[in-house]
């Protein structure tokens, strides 16, 4: 039985504590009727006040959550349809041709030959398997038709919308778009890499808007850039890897205080962009310092340990490479100096950015670039420590179509030496040649993930892979070279490279019902064993590459002195200064 006290000499005594219930059939109403008025009163008191203390503390850590320091504070962008926002001093026409920085989309003609059209219609399978079974999500799993999720940000649809408006697949876009406005959603509470949210949800937005003028996407992309900015408050200013976009919070990851050196070097074409649209100048101040901590560290042979200790911004450990966590440290390089006036002059103040690229060109050269047995194809190895590796990542094919755009903004400069030029172009060939040979050398038409190259003279295969490494994941940096190669060279073998490329894929790759999948084996095509994963940089680079290098002369879409393209293939144009 319970007990409740009641008056008790001339005086209210309350002990809800000594309440009981101890399988009594009686219920709670009969309880409540057995109070008297007093203690039903106070009762109600409690729980009142109780119900103000929860509701209050809720209130007080949603403000906590949203409450970030003035200087980050998201002051969103003003939009007004009768007087839209005026284009920076800086940004002006160039032969009368659209500013880059304009609010005029760029019109886009769809495919104008059947290669194109092709990979036109192998994009809309991919959207066709991803919108029927994982809309909304990161990525398709297209074999048991399912999603996968990695940021919880629709990462298919938005690293997908520069592809899709370059295709003028108007319902498409208008499709990505408007989720895009209603469920694009930063309030995300787990921590993602800093990078790869960079170059994807960031350079996808930045790329959008600049195609196609929508204000939505700049505010997402500036939305994104405020509640990023707490990452590089760090004491070296080298940024943490691992971003908390809902909570506004940065860390290391749990086992390490290190970074990748391309994490944390490849954040810069986009947040400069960012800075250039919005004039909020913190992200480009963000950026500028950790350029000069990259430029201040010792790098002998211009050549970058791939790790980097976020509290005291300084190298770790020996390893080098140009594949995973080195790669777009290189790239970036070459690229910011362009996007930052690509002038070739030692008073500049961004010199140093050309400089540092040139250097790293010399020392790969010297001392990571060999040759195979017996066909004698370039490759580009590994230091690991003191030990020279023969290893080369398929992310190492970024290359050749780096070193193609250097040669082409460089031989336009009178006095660098004619030796040097014909030095970068004579690798980017080169490597463009063996990138190649990795596809076609293989069963299947298709490059595994990782190769390693026979340099003894009594070889007679150029190179081999290992088991682990036999994969792939549908990966880009070899079409991408192509198509620096074609546009620059003008070579059209560079495209039938690219076609055949693109019949593997078709071939080994595609899934009946929708989408396309990664696979196991690329040595075997009666069983490549499929991942049941398809990334979402096959739509946003390798399908975007390929409609590009089909491209006619004399229709293309982009002049490489007007756009850059970022390391997941999103377009960004260059300011005019």
């Amino acid at each position: 039985m319970s007990s409740i006290n009641t008056i008790s000499n001339q005086y209210y005594s309350l002990n809800l504590g000594t309440i009981e219930i101890k399988q009594s059939r009686q219920s709670i109403y009969r309880y409540w009727n057995r109070l008297h008025r007093f203690q039903k009163t106070l009762v109600l008191i409690v729980v009142f006040l109780s119900v103000l203390y929860v509701l209050s503390h809720i209130e007080f850590h949603h403000k906590q959550l949203k409450n970030i320091p003035s200087n980050h504070e998201h002051q969103p962008l003003t939009r007004d349809k009768a007087n839209p926002r005026p284009i920076p001093d800086r940004f002006v026409a160039m032969n009368g041709k659209r500013p880059p920085y304009s609010i005029f989309k760029v019109p886009m003609k769809g495919p104008s030959n059947e290669r194109q059209k092709k990979v036109v219609d192998a994009f809309l399978h991919a959207w066709k398997g991803y919108k029927e079974n994982a809309w909304g999500e990161d990525e398709l799993k297209p074999i048991s038709r399912r999603s996968s999720s990695w940021f919880n940000l629709g990462l298919t649809i938005v690293d997908s919308l520069d592809t899709i408006y370059l295709m003028n697949l108007q319902d498409q876009f208008k499709d990505a778009r408007d989720w895009i406005e209603k469920s694009l959603n930063f309030d995300v509470d787990r921590y993602n890499n800093l990078f790869e949210l960079t170059i994807r949800i960031l350079g996808g937005l930045l790329s959008a808007y600049h195609l196609s003028a929508d204000q939505i996407f700049l505010d997402k992309a500036y939305e994104f850039g405020n509640r990023s900015l707490p990452a590089f408050d760090t004491k070296s200013a080298i940024p943490y890897s691992d971003l908390n976009l809902m909570r506004r919070k940065a860390k290391s990851p749990s086992w390490t205080s290190d970074s990748s050196l391309s994490e944390v070097s490849t954040l810069s074409i986009e947040f400069n962009d960012l800075t250039y649209l919005t004039g909020d100048k913190r992200f480009e101040q963000a950026i500028n310092k950790i350029n000069q901590i990259l430029h201040k560290l010792n790098k002998p042979n211009g050549l970058a340990p791939i790790f980097i200790d976020t509290n005291e911004g300084q190298f770790r450990g020996r390893t080098i490479t140009l594949g995973a966590r080195g790669d777009s440290y290189y790239e970036y390089l070459l690229k910011q100096w362009i996007q930052k006036g690509a002038k070739y002059d030692k008073n500049d103040e961004n010199f140093y950015l050309i400089q540092n690229w040139l250097e790293s060109v010399r020392g790969i050269k010297s001392k990571l670039v060999q040759k195979t047995k017996p066909n004698g194809y370039m490759f580009v190895g590994e230091m690991l420590s003191d030990t020279y590796s023969p290893k080369m990542d398929h992310l190492v094919c970024f290359l050749p179509g780096n070193l193609a755009l250097g040669y082409s903004y460089l031989k336009k400069v009178p006095d660098f030496l004619e030796d040097d030029l014909k030095d970068l172009m004579n690798m980017a060939q080169e490597l463009t040649e063996t990138c190649y040979q990795m596809y076609a050398q293989f069963a299947t038409g298709l490059s595994p993930e990782i190769v390693y190259f026979n340099t003894h003279e009594d070889s007679t295969k150029d190179f081999y892979v290992k088991d682990n490494d036999r994969h792939n994941l549908l990966r880009p940096e070899t079409v991408e070279s192509l198509y620096y190669m074609k546009k620059i060279t003008k070579d059209k073998k560079y495209e039938e490279y690219g076609w055949k490329i693109f019949e593997s894929f078709e071939k080994y790759t595609k899934i009946e019902h929708g989408g396309y999948s990664s696979i196991n084996d690329v040595t075997n095509p009666e069983r490549v064993n499929f991942r049941d994963k398809m990334e979402s940089f096959f739509l946003a680079e390798t399908l975007k590459y390929l409609y590009l290098l089909f491209e006619e002369e004399n229709s293309e879409s982009f002049d490489l002195k007007r756009w850059l393209i970022n390391t997941e293939a999103h377009l960004i144009p260059i300011p005019i200064n």
